[in-house]
């Protein structure tokens, strides 16, 4: 099975450099760097410490804590952070700095692998969420480096998918050391498909264990004084095509009440943001960008977020958030960031990329549900005309976020055998 993998793998690999190409239209970034795709990083990375893969933005920010605390726990320890796209790597970088090594993971092919491990030579390997590679995790395996799947989850739908598979698949999960999901409803999946319950552990989902630190709150603050000091602000954000639309007649509808109103804007991909600032060009919105570093003026309607990394702070500016992805079929983004900083979140029908964090937001009255322009206008109508409203949807979010807490703990107490003793 798995040489059958291979020779395909090798044989779409015009299709891949194809691919990469014609996205460099957008974003250049897609055509540089291309040799760590194959595993040629010497000279970019420590060896000999621990390597994290988080394949794009999303898994990128939920390994924020975790690198962190490890950075804390193991000074000594180099770390190489890997990921698979450009806007992940820019993420990694703007997260970590100098802290972290980054490149990007080579493809699963024998000899990329191979080199990449020679120059690598890992003491541990975690990968974020659920990125089976057949070809690394064989190497990994008979270098005998443990290697750890963090915040692990695995669908209905892929559990189904992987059934075809089973014997593959039971080889494969019984060469890894420790699957840590992130419920038992994914364990379980996990163990159906060949794991070894000694190689399970419910930890729970690290995108919990998110928190707004004092310095961040302050810029926040003092953002919101400038852009904002006596206007109401809404975010959304994590946009994709077709929601953006959606979104500003919300926002048309909302300023024929709400004159002052202040939508925040932001695309979820680099390479949308001039599609994003053409289309509230057209639609006749006064803007601004942020990456201009302009302050919003009193007839300023929309900023459009075009800068990276800043994301968690924005959310700190505004009253309430939509999170995007979700009226579309994307399977939305992360909800939990908007309600660390006890705001009221709302999100269209398609969530199933975050199905359990927001049911149990859906439960604790934390999460709102909206499916149109119509909707949407209404509900964040709601939230600005009634201030009790707004404040009972944003206490009962963070609530939600504090009492699921406590995986990132878990976690580092499951890779304490796979790392060097602690000198407390």
């Amino acid at each position: 099975m798995i040489t059958i993998y291979t020779a395909l793998l090798y044989l779409i690999q015009p299709l891949i450099w194809l691919r990469l190409w014609l996205c460099g239209r957008k974003s250049p970034t897609y055509r540089k760097r291309w040799a760590e795709r194959y595993g040629f990083c010497a000279g970019k990375v420590k060896p000999d410490g621990i390597l994290l893969h988080s394949v794009s933005v999303g898994e990128t920010l939920a390994a924020i804590p975790l690198v962190r605390a490890l950075r804390h726990r193991y000074p000594d320890l180099p770390i190489v952070v890997t990921t698979m796209t450009p806007t992940g790597s820019e993420r990694a970088s703007s997260a970590f700095g100098k802290d972290v090594h980054h490149v990007y993971l080579p493809y699963d092919l024998p000899r990329a692998m191979n080199r990449f491990f020679d120059t690598v030579r890992p003491r541990l390997v975690i990968i974020m969420e659920t990125e089976l590679w057949p070809n690394m995790i064989t190497q990994l395996h008979e270098r005998k480096i443990p290697l750890v799947i963090a915040n692990a989850r695995l669908s209905e739908r892929s559990a189904k998918g992987y059934q075809k598979i089973g014997k593959f698949m039971k080889r494969l999960l019984q060469r890894i050391t420790l699957i840590a999901a992130q419920n038992a409803e994914d364990g379980k999946r996990f163990i159906s498909l060949g794991l070894k319950s000694s190689h399970l552990a419910v930890t729970g989902s690290l995108k919990f264990d998110i928190s707004v630190t004092p310095e961040l709150a302050a810029r926040a603050i003092t953002l919101r004084r400038q852009w904002a000091p006596r206007r109401p602000v809404w975010i959304a954000t994590s946009t994709h095509e077709g929601e953006e639309s959606i979104i500003l007649d919300a926002h048309r509808k909302l300023l024929a009440r709400f004159h002052n109103l202040l939508l925040i804007l932001v695309p979820r991909h680099p390479e949308r943001f001039e599609t994003v600032r053409a289309l509230t060009q057209k639609n006749s919105f006064s803007y601004i960008l942020r990456s201009s570093g302009e302050i919003p003026s009193g007839s300023t309607e929309v900023v459009i977020g075009d800068t990276m990394g800043e994301l968690m702070l924005l959310y700190g500016i505004a009253d309430l958030a939509f999170v995007g992805g979700s009226l579309v079929e994307c399977g939305g983004h992360n909800p939990l960031e908007p309600a660390a900083h006890a705001i009221p979140v709302l999100m269209g029908p398609h969530t199933f990329n975050f199905k359990d964090i927001c049911a149990r937001l859906q439960r604790a009255d934390g999460l709102i549900t909206v499916m149109d322009a119509d909707s949407l206008d209404k509900e964040i109508g709601n939230l600005l005309t009634d201030e009790d409203y707004r404040l009972y949807y944003g206490r009962h979010a963070v609530d939600v976020l504090h009492q699921n807490q406590g995986a990132l703990q878990r976690l580092l107490h499951l890779l304490e055998p796979h790392l060097p003793q602690r000198n407390h």
